[in-house]
C-alpha cells in the first residue's frame, strides 16, 4: 500500500462478509467464531439503541473471545508483523492481550468500546490488557483521557483523527447523482436541503433534532430534511415529525456506493450527537468527514472528536449537546445566510483536503507507531 507498509486486517466473519479480500493494497481476513446465524458482533449489531448489550451479542461473545485470539494466534505464526493494532479496547484489547508477548500492542479507541471498558467488572479486564501496551490510539481526546483514566500512561496516548476519502467524496451539486437523488426523495431543486447520516440511536442525537424541525421548517417553508439510515429508534423518529413529514425524509438503509451523491445532493450537514445516559458516545462520526469532504458546512454538537474536524465559525458551527433551543438558531442562521452556508462549504472542503485526507492520517499512525516500537526495544 501507500508508503510501502504492509497492512493485514483480521476482521470477524458475518453474513455477507468473504473469507479475504484485497482492499486498496491492504488485505483483510475473516474469522469465523459461531453458526452464521449467532455471528452477531460488531457490524453495529452488538447493542441496542448503543446503550446496553443485546442478548445474542453477550452470549456469544465468550466464543468470540476464545475464536478471535487463536486467530490472532495463527495469523502471528504465519508471517512477522511489527506491530498487533487491537481496535476496540472491548473486546479486542482483551483478545489480543496474551500475544503482546511475541509482537508490540496498540490499542485503539472508537467509542462505544470506551463505554463498555467502564464498567464494573471489565474495568480491571481492560486494565490488565493495557498494562501489555505500548500505544494507545483514539479519535478523540475524551475517549482517551476515560481509558488513561483506567490506568494506561497519557504520555503514551495519541488522538488521530479519522481520515475521509477526498476523492470520493467531494462537492458537484450538478452531478446526475444528485438530481437523482433529490428527485428520489421528492426534493425539489430550488428547496435547500439539510442532511444527516447515521444509525438511529440515542447518542446520534436526532432526539434533540426531531424536537425542533416543526418550528425550523416554519421558519424556512422551502427547507426540507433528509434523516438516512436505520436502527433502533427509526420508527420513533419518524412518528414524533409525522406533521411534517411532506418535508422530513427517512430513506433507510443507504448503501454506501450511494452516498456521495447524497451528500452532493445536500445543503447542509447536521448531527446533534450527545452522550446518551449511559455515558456512550461517538468517537469522531465517519459521516461529518464525509460531508465536508463532500464541501457541506456542519452543525454538530461540539462534544467528544468533533471540534478536531469542526471549527465552529469557519467550516461549520458547534453546539451544546443536548440543546434543542442552541441547535434550532444555528441552523436558523445558517439556513438565512445561502452565501455564509457556501463559504463554510468551501471551508470545509478545504480542511478535509489540507488535513484529513487519508494518506495525511496514515501518516500520523506511521510516526505513532515508530515511536511505539522504539520505545519497547
Amino acid at each position: 500500500m501507500a508508503g510501502g507498509d504492509r497492512v493485514t486486517v483480521l476482521t470477524p466473519h458475518a453474513e455477507d462478509v468473504r473469507s479475504s479480500w484485497d482492499d486498496g493494497g491492504v488485505e483483510v481476513v475473516s474469522f469465523r467464531y459461531a453458526p452464521e446465524r449467532w455471528e452477531v458482533l460488531g457490524y453495529s449489531r452488538s447493542l441496542d439503541k448503543d446503550e446496553k448489550i443485546r442478548f445474542g451479542a453477550g452470549a456469544v461473545t465468550p466464543l468470540y473471545a476464545w475464536r478471535a485470539r487463536a486467530a490472532v494466534g495463527r495469523m502471528l505464526a504465519r508471517r512477522r508483523f511489527d506491530l498487533l493494532h487491537a481496535h476496540w479496547v472491548v473486546p479486542n484489547a482483551l483478545v489480543a492481550k496474551p500475544h503482546a508477548r511475541r509482537v508490540p500492542l496498540a490499542v485503539g479507541l472508537h467509542g462505544s468500546d470506551v463505554f463498555m471498558a467502564e464498567k464494573p467488572g471489565v474495568r480491571w479486564l481492560t486494565a490488565s490488557a493495557l498494562a501489555r501496551a505500548t500505544l494507545l490510539t483514539g479519535c478523540s481526546p475524551e475517549l482517551v483521557d476515560r481509558v488513561c483514566a483506567l490506568g494506561f500512561p497519557a504520555e503514551r496516548s495519541r488522538v488521530i483523527p479519522y481520515g475521509v476519502d477526498t476523492e470520493t467524496f467531494a462537492p458537484g451539486r450538478d452531478r446526475d447523482g444528485a438530481a437523482a437523488w433529490r428527485a428520489k426523495l421528492g426534493v425539489p431543486e430550488s428547496a435547500t436541503m439539510m442532511l444527516s447520516v447515521g444509525r438511529m440511536v440515542t447518542k446520534k442525537g436526532y432526539h434533540v433534532l426531531v424536537e425542533i424541525l416543526p418550528e425550523l421548517l416554519r421558519r424556512h417553508p422551502d427547507a426540507h430534511v433528509v434523516l438516512g439510515g436505520t436502527g433502533d429508534r427509526l420508527e420513533e423518529f419518524r412518528q414524533r415529525t409525522a406533521e411534517v413529514s411532506d418535508r422530513v425524509h427517512f430513506p433507510g438503509l443507504l448503501l454506501r456506493d450511494t452516498l456521495p451523491d447524497l451528500y452532493r445532493a445536500a445543503d447542509v450537514f447536521v448531527l446533534p450527537a450527545v452522550h446518551d445516559p449511559k455515558g456512550n458516545v461517538d468517537g469522531l462520526p465517519n459521516v461529518i468527514l464525509e460531508a465536508m469532504a463532500s464541501g457541506l458546512p456542519v452543525v454538530a454538537s461540539g462534544i467528544s472528536g468533533i471540534p478536531l474536524a469542526v471549527d465552529s465559525g469557519g467550516n461549520g458551527t458547534l453546539v451544546p449537546e443536548q440543546d434543542p433551543a442552541a441547535l434550532l438558531e444555528a441552523l436558523d442562521r445558517m439556513l438565512s445566510d445561502p452565501e455564509g452556508t457556501r463559504r463554510m462549504g468551501r471551508a470545509a472542503r478545504d480542511k478535509a483536503v489540507a488535513e484529513l485526507t487519508w494518506t495525511a492520517i496514515a501518516g500520523r499512525y506511521r510516526a505513532a507507531y515508530h515511536e511505539a516500537l522504539e520505545s519497547a526495544r
